[in-house]
């Protein structure tokens, strides 16, 4: 018992102590206390206990040292002095007197005697603590929101106080009344909406629709794939980029074999308006026909067929191209005047723009696109304009009418009613901003002809009798069918239509087949579930002229459409039908769920048809990716999308669009065109945000790519691997690998090369060659561009000056189409894996000399060429993969291992290593110092040598001699790699310079050129790949 006793007596003492020590742990750090050992010695910080006693004056004054001034100041701490002195006294004595022999790290209590001084100065006092008394008067005069909650001691408080005043004592109520008043007030001026209910009201929802688009541009079917898609912020706009479900082969699927959706409406679209010989004068200056295809060509001036090319800046090409466009000309009208539409990627707007005004000649200049953060919404404001979640008023308090809010239709960042023109004053050309004016959707599939064939009909001609009643902003079908030529042609269109269903893919149609249409409303033919189009054989009844359209397309007089008349555009999209009409509608049908009849008041839509060609370059999958684009006035978007949706096809975004590019083997813009200055700001984007996402990672965690020999991984530095290999020519020359004969492209060394890659290909003899082939051998002989040895040797390319990176002037892509087809006939492309093998008829004629490519060098030094490479064996190459030449050692290897994976690049030396521990140790140390002035003195005094802020695993400097850095040479990088369904195997495509691939062909043996080796940033094992330069 006693013993228990005991236990709590201490127990009591002790937390007695740990009190004490809590207070005392707050107290300023400048209270001094005697180093006396007394232990009797009390805790007001006084010394002995005789000292104290025998000096009343300063017996009950506790010493301070002022923070401010540094001046002494005593402080007196209790009235009287003897009692208090002996009470603490006998309180210290009884509790054991001062703990400072127990430790003084918590409290610092015995730190160092200072002597008591004995005399203070008032005002240096008063100083001294001005800034205190401040402090204090402040918190006193603002009162917090619950003062009148503090002001009760706590023993007084509730919590049912905050929320009933009357609980509060009398004398406290009316200041908590005024506080929670004001209170209040203040949340009700800053609420921006009661509820959610409030803020799901049709006419509050749109008023946010509406100001959610001041920074971005919203398509028409935003809402819809808000909902299922996965949306990122891009060039201005919101955009759908990928499906929120697992679905990347199920779009593949949809375009092999049935049918992909794409919402296209984000190009841009300038029309060009004047005559047809100031045009073509005027346009000829932005393109060539070495290119290709110009605004000039037959087939696409008459206005059946669309076009596309890449322009370049005036007079300017080969360099400094803008991008690549597509453009329709509208089939010619007794007007004089033609009109040209140009579409353009939101990236090319600007330039594009901006070349046009200068070639044209227009004074104005034009309105560049507002910031994402500038764009403001034209909308109807009242003056009194309602905050978002309360009630709208039909009246204002004048009595007048409050114009309601109304949805966005096109572009909101400028007045719908005003259009955007530049005129030239010389030529008389007209130049017209249609973005968002003109939707665009992409069916891909050779099933998108049957669902475009199901959800479109054509619209049905008036009589004379009927459409006079109508309106007169509906009355412009009516005046259409009053002239029988129009009759004739919508007949016409009519029939071309109901043909689509008996051809088997779109591929059959020649590409670029242009077909005018006037269609009704298509969401009155929905169907009430979700089907899939399927073609039927049964109803094709007209097999010769399904024949003639595979074979001749479209005749120039069906591409016509009213839609090139902005009148009609106008009153289309204003007289369309809201859902709700329709909706009323239909619930007044007699039978409900039966087909809705308008009649003459249904709604005519001008449309355009679009042959979308597929894969066109090379000779393996030929067709594939082909469909129809639909072009739709504004307004009528969520009408067309979801009769399409609901008939079968599969939505797809930006990486769905990427993928088919890539499948077709065709450059995507921006991420391929490293010579356009919108691929320049791409790329700088995008590295940007892969070394923001690299960092984020841990060391140990993320590559390192110094020790796999990968100096940019996350961009391709073109300007350097020219440079590389112009340098490497100046200082020597290149040797054939045998003499000049031996360098013919015979038909016995391609059976040779065949047999190597695994793929047999039959020998023709030149006596069983028809005439036929001969014919083609010479007329491909000759379209084979002749090189003298020393042309174009003196007239290499200039650099640049551009505002734009130093990139823009001294890298150029080639694009001579007569070029590129006999470097790729010297290259001699195979195939493995069962693809099919290309047959060059006419190349034995072709002969690669020393000076022909010495020539093709001299006059193309800073030239890339586009490429696909294919992996022989296993393996999927990844974007910035290197692209290398074989050595002699690794064609062995392969000759006698067929299947070995390739080579292995050796580990590098990391040079940056002792820095980092440098850095990382001197980090260590400041902060170990003075952790606030260490991250300053850091910043101030960079510790890497090279003067940027060293990354773990990235080269910090500017990468240098890109060619030879590795054990194998570089001749390029890759800009889209992946695993290739459409092949079955790993296909890149990218860029190889000109200058290097010419080294490596004309080095290699006849047997086995084309071999390539391909490397990804974060590996060191090399693939064997051949490469295909496809026209």
């Amino acid at each position: 018992m006693q013993r228990g006793l005991g236990v709590r007596a201490m127990s009591g003492v002790n937390r007695k102590e740990k009190k004490f020590a809590k207070l005392m742990r707050n107290q300023p750090s400048n209270i001094t206390f005697s180093s006396s050992s007394d232990p009797g010695a009390g805790r007001s910080g006084m010394g002995s206990s005789e000292s104290q006693t025998d000096s009343p004056h300063y017996s009950c004054f506790t010493h301070h040292q002022g923070v401010n001034g540094g001046h002494v100041q005593q402080q007196q701490v209790g009235s009287s002095h003897q009692p208090s002195c002996y009470g603490d006294r006998q309180r210290g004595s009884h509790r054991g007197g001062f703990r400072g022999q127990r430790g003084s790290s918590r409290g610092n209590y015995r730190s160092y005697v200072q002597e008591i001084p004995k005399i203070i100065t008032a005002t240096n006092f008063a100083q001294a603590r001005a800034a205190e008394i401040n402090a204090m008067l402040k918190a006193v005069a603002h009162k917090s929101s619950s003062q009148f909650l503090q002001s009760l001691p706590p023993a007084m408080r509730r919590r049912a106080m905050s929320h009933n005043i009357k609980r509060l004592p009398r004398r406290l109520r009316e200041i908590a009344k005024k506080e929670v008043e004001k209170i209040a007030q203040l949340k009700k001026e800053q609420s921006k909406s009661k509820s959610r209910k409030a803020r799901r009201r049709h006419g509050n929802l749109l008023m946010e629709f509406n100001r959610r688009q001041r920074k971005n541009i919203w398509l028409e079917t935003h809402i819809w794939h808000a909902k299922r898609f996965h949306m990122v912020k891009k060039w201005g706009y919101c955009l759908g980029n990928k499906p929120t479900t697992k679905s990347y082969r199920a779009c593949y699927r949809a375009m092999s074999k049935q049918c992909l959706l794409q919402d296209l409406s984000y190009s841009c679209c300038l029309e060009l308006s004047g005559t047809e010989d100031n045009l073509l004068k005027t346009l000829g200056r932005l393109s060539s026909r070495d290119a290709g295809t110009t605004f000039a060509s037959v087939a696409c001036l008459s206005g059946k067929r669309q076009g596309s090319l890449v322009l370049y800046k005036a007079d300017q090409y080969p360099t400094k191209p803008l991008g690549p466009v597509t453009f329709l000309w509208r089939p010619k009208t007794p007007s004089e005047n033609r009109q040209l539409w140009i579409w353009a990627h939101p990236a090319l707007k600007m330039d594009l723009l901006t070349e046009l005004q200068l070639v044209c000649q227009c004074l104005d200049v034009p309105v560049p696109e507002p910031a994402p953060s500038e764009c403001k919404t034209i909308t109807h404001v009242t003056a009194n304009q309602t905050v978002p979640g309360l009630k709208r008023k039909l009246q204002d308090n004048a009595g007048e009418e409050v114009i309601p809010e109304k949805k966005i239709i096109g572009d909101g960042t400028r007045d719908p009613l005003q259009t955007v023109t530049w005129t030239s004053l010389t030529s008389g050309i007209v130049i017209e901003d249609l973005t968002m004016e003109i939707l665009r959707y992409r069916l891909i599939g050779p099933l998108s002809h049957c669902v475009m064939f199901e959800a479109l009909q054509a619209a049905a001609i008036l009589k004379n009798s009927e459409g006079r009643e109508e309106s007169g902003l509906r009355c412009w079908w009516s005046e259409y069918c009053k002239r029988p030529e129009n009759m004739t042609l919508h007949n016409g269109q009519e029939g071309v239509l109901l043909l689509l269903p008996g051809i088997a893919s779109p591929a059959e149609i020649p590409a670029g087949t242009v077909l005018g249409l006037t269609v009704g409303d298509p969401r009155l033919n929905m169907p009430k579930d979700r089907t899939t189009a399927m073609p039927d054989p049964t109803q094709v009844k007209d097999l010769e002229k399904i024949r003639e359209l595979c074979l001749n397309g479209v005749g120039a007089e069906f591409a016509q459409s009213e839609i090139w008349d902005r009148n009609v555009r106008n009153i289309v999209t204003e007289t369309k039908l809201t859902e709700q009409e329709l909706n009323q509608m239909r619930s007044k049908l007699l039978v409900p769920g039966s087909r809705l009849d308008l009649g003459p008041q249904e709604s005519k839509v001008p449309i355009l048809l679009v042959q979308q060609p597929g894969k066109m370059a090379g000779q393996e999958h030929t067709g594939w990716g082909s469909g129809w684009d639909i072009l739709i006035p504004k307004g009528w978007g969520m009408a067309f999308w979801i009769p399409l949706i609901y008939r079968g096809a599969r939505a797809g975004g930006l990486q769905e669009g990427a993928k088919h590019t890539q499948y077709k083997g065709l450059p995507h813009f921006p991420d391929d065109f490293p010579d356009c200055p919108a691929g320049i700001q791409h790329s700088m984007e995008t590295e940007k945000e892969l070394i923001g996402k690299y960092k984020k990672y841990p060391p140990a965690k993320r590559p390192n790519y110094i020790h796999h020999g990968t100096m940019t991984p996350f961009r391709c530095p073109w300007q350097q691997l020219v440079e590389d290999w112009k340098t490497q020519n100046q200082d020597g020359s290149f040797k054939l690998a045998g003499s000049d004969q031996e360098q013919g492209l015979r038909p016995e060394m391609q059976v040779s090369s065949r047999e190597y890659v695994g793929v047999h290909e039959k020998e023709i003899s030149s006596e069983e060659k028809p005439l036929k082939l001969e014919e083609e051998m010479e007329e491909e002989s000759e379209s084979v561009t002749t090189l003298e040895p020393n042309i174009g040797c003196e007239n290499l390319q200039n650099p640049s000056t551009g505002d734009r990176c130093s990139e823009s002037g001294h890298v150029s892509i080639l694009r001579s189409r007569k070029l590129l087809k006999q470097i790729s006939t010297w290259c001699r492309p195979t195939s493995s894996k069962g693809q099919q093998t290309r047959r060059y008829v006419g190349s034995a004629q072709v002969q690669m000399t020393a000076d022909a490519v010495k020539a093709i060098i001299c006059s193309h030094p800073r030239f890339l060429v586009w490429v696909r490479l294919s992996l022989l064996k296993k393996g999927s190459p990844v974007t910035n993969a290197t692209i290398c030449i074989p050595s002699e050692e690794d064609l062995h290897l392969l000759a006698s291992e067929p299947n070995c994976p390739g080579p292995q690049e050796p580990k590098h030396r990391d040079p940056f290593k002792h820095q980092f521990k440098a850095s990382k140790s001197q980090k260590k140390r400041a902060f170990s110092q003075d952790p606030e002035t260490a991250a300053g003195d850091l910043q101030r005094k960079p510790v890497a040598s090279c003067g940027k802020d060293l990354i773990r695993g990235l080269w910090p400097d500017r990468p240098q001699n890109v060619m030879s850095h590795c054990s194998r040479l570089t001749i390029g990088f890759v800009t889209q790699g992946d695993f290739s369904l459409t092949v079955g195997c790993g296909e890149a495509l990218g860029f190889v310079s000109l200058v290097g691939l010419l080294h490596m062909v004309s080095s290699q043996p006849a047997e086995r050129r084309g071999l390539a080796l391909v490397r990804c940033p974060a590996s060191l094992q090399y693939r064997f790949a051949k490469i295909d330069i496809e026209v």
